[in-house]
C-alpha cells in the first residue's frame, strides 16, 4: 500500500474516499471548518440536525460532493475530546476502513485529527491511524471466490504541519509495517488446519525469515527426540502430522547484548485429545496456535524496522489428536527437564507444548522471556474477551510488559502467582499433573509453566480470549486479531 502525504486543504485532495475524524461535542478544527465552508455549510447543518454527533465509531457517508475533489467522503467519530486514546482512534479509523474497503483499487485520502492531549503526539497518532487502516482494510475471508474486502491501493494522509513530515512519515512507515504484521497472524491463524499445520508453519516461518533477514532453525522430529522432549512429544502422538518446533534468531543488537526471547504455542488443532471438546468448543481451534503466529509475526515486523535488539522466537508446533497411539489419560510424561508430568487432561495440551519449548530456550541463555498462548477458558471468564491475562516470576519485567501495554493501546491485566496454585498440581505418582482444580485454572496453568522457566525473569501472556473474535464488530473482524504484536514491538523498541 503506497504512502503520500499532503498539506492541501481537506476539499482539494483527491481520492475515492476521504476520511475525516470528528470530536463530539464541540466546535470544527481549522481544517474541518474549511471543508465545510467548501460544503456549503452541510457538516454543521448535520451537526445541528443530530446527524452528525462525533459519538466513537459513528459513521456518516455523504456519497456524492462535487463541491471537493474526493469522490465520496466518509465522517467518522472520534469520540469524546478529553479523552483521546489510541483505542479510540483504533476503534475509529478501522470501523472507518472496514466500511469503504468493499472495492478493489480504492484510494484513500486520511485527515490526522489534531490532539491538544500532550499524551498523545502526532507520530503516535500518525503510526496508529496507519496501523488501522491496514488491518481494517484486509478480512477475514482467505478462502472466498469472490474477495469482498481489499487492501487500499495507496493512502494519502493530509497534514496540518508541513515541518512534522518527516516524523510523520516516518510513523506511517511504522504503522504499515505493523498493520502488515498484524495481517500476516491473522492470515496464518484465519487458515484452516488443514493448510496450517506444524510442517506447513515451519515452512513459512523459513521462507519469511529468508525474506526478511531473520535466521531460522526447524527442529523436525529427530531432533525434538534427541531432546528428549516428552512432553510436547505426547501431544503430539495421536496425530500423522508430526511436531515441529521452529527457532528464529535477530540480532540487532550484536554479540554481548541481552536476549530476548519470545515463546509461542502452536497446536494447529486441538481437538482436546481422549478429553475430546465438544462441537461448538472445537469450531475454533484453529486458533490455538495464535501464539505461535503472534511471535512470527512480531520477529519479522522487529526486522523490518531494524531495531536495535537481540530476540530469539520459539514456536512449539503440534496437533491434539485423537487415535490409537493418543495419549491418554494417566500416563507419565518426561518433559526434557527431568520433571515427569501425569495427564489428567488431554485437554490442558498447549502447557505441555510449551514446556519443553521453554527449557529448550532457558539453555540459550536468554535473558528474560515472555510467552503467548491460548492457555485457558479461566483466563477469558476472568478477564473476559478482550484483556490478556499476564503471569510474572519477576514483577520489574512484567512492569515493563504492562507499561508497553499501555502504550501500545493494549490491555493487559496481571494475575495472581500464589503458591498455593502450585499446591494443587502435585501428584501421586509423578512430580506434578497438569491441572488442578477448576478453580484459578489460569494461574494454576500459569505455575505448571513457571517450572520451566528455570530463574530467567519471565511473563506469560495469556491471550485465549483477545487472539480470536468469535464474532465480527463495525471496528473488528470475526477471526484472528493479532492482539498484543503491537505490545511486542513497543516493548522490543
Amino acid at each position: 500500500m503506497e504512502s503520500q502525504f499532503t498539506t492541501e486543504p481537506l476539499a482539494d485532495v483527491t481520492a475515492d474516499w476521504l476520511i475525516v475524524g470528528l470530536f463530539a461535542p464541540g466546535e470544527f478544527s481549522r481544517e474541518v471548518a474549511a471543508l465545510d465552508q467548501s460544503l456549503g455549510g452541510q457538516l454543521m447543518r448535520l451537526k445541528e440536525a443530530g446527524d452528525l454527533t462525533g459519538k466513537l465509531g459513528e459513521t456518516l457517508v455523504i456519497p456524492d460532493a462535487p463541491a471537493i475533489a474526493a469522490k465520496r467522503l466518509l465522517l467518522v467519530g472520534l469520540g469524546d475530546p478529553d479523552k483521546p486514546d489510541l483505542r479510540s482512534l483504533r476503534k475509529a479509523f478501522s470501523t472507518a476502513a472496514i466500511q469503504v474497503s468493499t472495492k478493489a483499487d480504492l484510494s484513500i485520502a486520511c485527515a490526522l485529527p489534531e490532539v491538544t492531549d500532550e499524551r498523545l503526539s502526532a507520530t503516535m497518532i500518525a503510526q496508529e491511524i496507519a496501523t488501522s487502516l491496514c488491518v481494517g482494510s484486509v478480512g477475514p475471508g482467505v478462502y472466498h471466490s469472490q474477495p469482498n474486502r481489499h487492501a487500499f491501493s495507496s493512502v494519502t494522509y493530509v497534514l496540518t504541519n508541513e515541518a512534522a513530515t518527516d516524523e510523520v512519515r516516518a510513523a506511517v512507515e511504522r504503522g504499515n509495517v505493523l498493520g502488515e504484521s498484524v495481517n500476516l497472524v491473522r492470515e496464518l491463524v484465519n487458515r484452516t488446519a488443514a493448510d496450517v499445520y506444524p510442517e506447513t508453519f515451519a515452512q513459512r516461518a523459513d521462507q519469511l525469515a529468508t525474506e526478511f533477514g531473520l535466521s531460522c532453525e526447524i527442529l523436525d522430529e529427530i531432533f525434538i527426540r534427541q531432546e528428549k522432549m516428552g512432553s510436547l512429544l505426547g501431544v503430539a502422538q495421536g496425530s500423522d502430522r508430526p511436531p515441529r518446533v521452529v527457532i528464529l534468531r535477530y540480532n540487532g543488537a550484536g554479540a554481548g547484548k541481552p536476549v530476548t526471547a519470545l515463546v509461542g504455542k502452536g497446536v494447529t488443532f486441538d481437538s482436546g485429545g481422549l478429553s475430546l471438546k465438544p462441537t461448538a468448543s472445537m469450531n475454533t481451534m484453529k486458533s490455538d496456535m495464535a501464539g505461535a503466529a503472534t511471535v512470527l509475526g512480531t520477529m519479522t515486523a522487529i526486522a523490518r524496522l531494524k531495531l536495535p535488539v537481540n530476540v530469539i522466537g520459539a514456536c512449539g508446533l503440534a496437533e491434539n489428536m485423537i487415535s490409537g497411539s493418543a495419549y491418554k489419560l494417566g500416563d507419565v510424561l518426561t518433559a526434557r527437564n527431568g520433571t515427569t508430568i501425569e495427564v489428567l487432561n488431554t485437554d490442558a495440551e498447549g502447557r505441555l507444548v510449551l514446556a519443553d519449548v521453554l527449557s529448550y530456550i532457558v539453555d540459550q541463555k536468554v535473558d528474560r522471556m515472555i510467552d503467548l498462548a491460548t492457555l485457558t477458558g479461566s483466563c477469558v471468564v476472568a478477564l473476559g474477551e478482550n484483556i490478556t491475562g499476564a503471569f510474572t516470576n519477576d514483577q520489574n519485567w512484567c512492569n515493563e510488559v504492562l507499561s508497553a501495554a499501555t502504550k501500545a493501546g493494549e490491555q493487559v491485566w496481571q494475575l495472581p502467582m500464589e503458591e498455593e496454585f502450585a499446591e494443587q498440581l502435585k501428584s501421586d505418582v509423578a512430580d506434578i499433573k497438569n491441572v488442578g482444580t477448576r478453580w484459578g485454572g489460569a494461574s494454576i496453568a500459569a505455575k505448571f509453566l513457571e517450572k520451566f522457566v528455570a530463574e530467567v525473569p519471565w511473563v506469560h501472556l495469556d491471550i485465549a480470549g483477545p487472539s480470536f473474535a468469535e464474532k465480527g464488530s463495525p471496528h473488528q473482524d470475526s477471526g484472528g486479531t493479532g492482539a498484543m504484536l503491537r505490545t511486542l514491538v513497543e516493548l522490543l523498541s
